[in-house]
């Protein structure tokens, strides 16, 4: 399947999860409701894997140079984030802790399912 196909596929999913958001204001990015709407249509069977799966292993292949602006916009108000260092720093390492809990125990959990 051609990569302009697979665009309008990934960037329609999107679409709609702009359009979600714009008339129900919920308070949800739009970016996720347009990945769920994704795997809804992959479950549902309304869109094969094959028709998506060549952009994206490219976009996961390529996914550190997506983490780029986001760290520069952090240097450039590096002042201001200073100001809010400790609890930065402190939801940080708690989040963390909690995904490493939640990931074990979800993990054991489905382990002993089987």
């Amino acid at each position: 399947m051609n990569s302009i196909k697979q665009l309008a596929i990934i960037f329609g999913c999107l679409a709609f999860g702009e359009l979600i958001v714009y008339l129900t204001h919920v308070k949800i990015p739009a970016s996720i409701i347009g990945m769920l709407t994704l795997w809804g249509l992959l479950q549902l069977k309304i869109i094969r894997l094959k028709d998506v799966e060549g952009l994206s292993a490219f976009l996961i292949k390529n996914m550190g140079i997506f983490f780029v602006p986001p760290c520069v916009a952090m240097i450039n108000y590096f002042g201001i984030m200073s100001k809010s260092l400790v609890p930065i720093l402190v939801a940080t390492l708690a989040s963390t802790i909690l995904v490493v809990f939640v990931t074990g125990i979800t993990h054991q959990f489905l382990r002993n399912r089987q």
